[in-house]
């Protein structure tokens, strides 16, 4: 298990205090405000720390900037076509999803992602 720097304690802090899914530029820009001598290559390498021993999600979409979660349990997400805006779905995994994908395609599925995409209910409100 990886030790918990007083850095890696701030970085996990910040993130814990967004409502949304933000970006590595995100996080730089709020822990600047209270510790201005945190790099973002510090941050970019604990946070990567931090994923890799599960601690911290990381949300890949393409097309855009890596994203990170606070939450590490199994959800889903659905993105805003038109603001961008990323939430977590709480909806169940379809039972057995991965062993279904493995016996129809031959391939060994360690996770998968699924990322819901549409308008959200404020850019509708707007349209």
């Amino acid at each position: 298990m990886q030790r918990n720097t007083v850095q890696r304690q701030i970085i996990l802090d910040t993130l814990k205090k967004f409502a949304t899914h933000p970006t590595v530029e995100e996080i730089y820009e709020e822990i600047q405000k209270s510790h201005p001598a945190i790099s973002k290559t510090t941050i970019y390498r604990n946070l990567r720390q931090l994923v890799q021993g599960g601690q911290v999600g990381k949300v890949v979409l393409p097309d855009d900037a890596e994203r990170f979660d606070k939450r590490t349990d199994r959800h889903y997400h659905f993105q805003c076509k038109s603001c961008g805006e990323l939430v977590d779905v709480d909806i169940n995994y379809p039972d057995g999803i991965n062993e279904k994908v493995q016996a129809k395609y031959g391939v060994q599925v360690d996770e998968h992602d699924i990322i819901f995409k549409g308008i959200c209910s404020q850019c509708k409100k707007n349209l």
